[in-house]
């Protein structure tokens, strides 16, 4: 157990300096810099166009975007390891780590909480459809599934954005809290404030989660439920719910724990249109303005993030697919 443990920390560290190196290059690749978007922003401004260019090129050379991209790329990742800094924002003027740690506590605990309604409903329906298959729960449900993973997000944010302004007249709707919170220390009337605002976002986010959640449970539950040792244990007069939850479920949930390891990042990206249309600040809204606005090092930052975090969950998943089969450790 703990030598495939190990096994599968030494390959992460791999894949780690891999994906630092892919997100630098990706990031790299359309043409121009935030110094050509400042230069186009002076422009449309009335400056000249030798002036703008000469305001780019000093911008360029400030912050060392005129380097080769290979030094550019040893520098961010030394300022990462010895420093903890992970270069500086030109949009914001501030440290891209400060940026990402006053945004990152909102924008994990609504991914986690999104992830988590969306694995335990989903999972619950799979298992009560399952064995109804092709009955009225089950058609109706795979209606529901269809359409739940069919709208676009930003599609049901504008709708929910509707009824919160215009129906329920809420305000504070692009914020966290109420303005009599945002300073106020953490008490249970500010949490509750807190899901107030911020259950759109959950149910919009999970929405999707749910509906391929459930579908992939159905389908493993179904294949389990026609195996052998399924029918040896009913044919031993056992209660239907006892071989369903206790010898089917377990063999069911492989291709959900394996899930698992890809998630959070999904989820991290799935608040990103809703996030968006309702004005929140977390980290979705910040890597599309990063995007747009060539800001290298928190969109470079970003995208490492996302991948260290889809490394971390899949080395989790593959230590509890492990415990749960232990055949897995071996293969």
């Amino acid at each position: 157990m703990l030598n495939y443990i190990f096994r599968r920390i030494f390959i992460a560290f791999f894949m780690m300096i891999g994906i630092g190196i892919v997100s630098f290059i990706v990031i790299k690749l359309p043409p121009g810099d935030y110094a050509t978007t400042y230069e186009g922003y002076l422009i449309a401004r009335g400056a000249t166009q030798e002036d703008a260019t000469r305001a780019a090129n000093i911008i360029r050379q400030q912050y060392g975007l005129d380097k080769p991209e290979a030094e550019q790329f040893i520098e961010w990742i030394k300022g990462i390891v010895t420093e903890g800094k992970f270069g500086y924002s030109f949009a914001y003027g501030k440290d891209v780590g400060v940026l990402i740690a006053e945004r990152i506590p909102m924008t994990l605990l609504i991914a986690i909480l999104a992830h988590a309604i969306s694995t335990v409903v989903g999972v619950g329906l799979g298992i009560y459809v399952a064995p109804r298959k092709y009955g009225f729960a089950d058609n109706v449900w795979a209606i529901i599934s269809f359409i739940l993973t069919s709208v676009p997000r930003f599609s049901l944010a504008i709708i929910v954005l509707y009824i919160l302004v215009i129906d329920l007249k809420q305000p504070s709707v692009s914020s966290f809290f109420s303005p009599q919170f945002v300073f106020a220390g953490w008490s249970f009337a500010k949490v509750v404030d807190m899901f107030q605002h911020i259950w759109p976002v959950l149910l919009i986010a999970g929405l999707g989660g749910v509906a391929r959640n459930m579908r992939v449970m159905r389908g493993n539950l179904l294949d389990v439920l026609g195996s052998q040792y399924v029918q040896t244990a009913r044919s031993k007069g056992l209660r239907e719910n006892t071989v369903i939850l206790k010898h089917a479920v377990p063999n069911a949930l492989h291709t959900i724990v394996a899930y698992q390891g890809t998630v959070l990042p999904y989820m991290l990206a799935g608040e990103l249109e809703v996030a968006i249309v309702l004005g929140l600040p977390t980290l979705g809204p910040l890597f599309y303005e990063a995007l747009v606005n060539g800001d290298i090092y928190i969109s470079g930052s970003l995208l490492l993030i996302y991948g260290v975090l889809i490394l971390l969950g899949n080395l989790l998943a593959d230590i509890f697919l492990s415990i749960l089969d232990p055949r897995i450790r071996y293969s």
